[in-house]
Order: C-alpha cells, then sequence, then structure tokens
C-alpha cells in the first residue's frame, strides 16, 4: 500500500487527484508538496474518451491503496482534470 497516498484520502473517504489521460511513459501516480499541501497526480494511458481515463484512474488508485476496484468511484469531476474520488474502505 502507499502510505503517502492513503494518507491524502480524508476521514470522509474523499481523495483529490490531478489526472493526466493519454500519458506515455505508463501509468504512475505521484504526490507532490505544493504551496496548498500535499496533492495526488495520476497519468494514466487511457484516453479520456468513453470513461475509460476515469476507470483507469480508479483501478490504478485502488491497486496503490490496496483495495478492489470497486472501493474507488469518481464522485465529482468525470470530465475535469482534476477529480473528487470516493474511497470506500
Amino acid at each position: 500500500m502507499d502510505t503517502a497516498l492513503a494518507a491524502l484520502v480524508s476521514p470522509e473517504g474523499t481523495l483529490a487527484v490531478r489526472v493526466t489521460p493519454k500519458a506515455r511513459g505508463g501509468e504512475r501516480i505521484l504526490v507532490e508538496d505544493t504551496p496548498e499541501g500535499p496533492r495526488a497526480r495520476v497519468w494514466v494511458s487511457a484516453p479520456p474518451e468513453d470513461g475509460k481515463a476515469n476507470a483507469a484512474v480508479c483501478r490504478l488508485v485502488a491497486k496503490a491503496l490496496g483495495l478492489p476496484k470497486s472501493a474507488v468511484s469518481v464522485s465529482r469531476g468525470d470530465t475535469s482534470r482534476e477529480k473528487l474520488l470516493r474511497v470506500v474502505r
């Protein structure tokens, strides 16, 4: 389990991420420090069409947190790069 990513999940079970679809170089997650505080960035190779990128983001985050795919869903930002994910533990 990625402890840095797990620390960003709020007590309510939400996780804010910035997504880059159609990324080259493989899928990955990075927790970066910003002036506003730590934030998760997610790169997926899936294109942003028909929900493919959203599904890839949920799958990748669930895997990083050691959860089943069904435990992570997009709560807000279906068509935006800035997404709010719902994480059920």
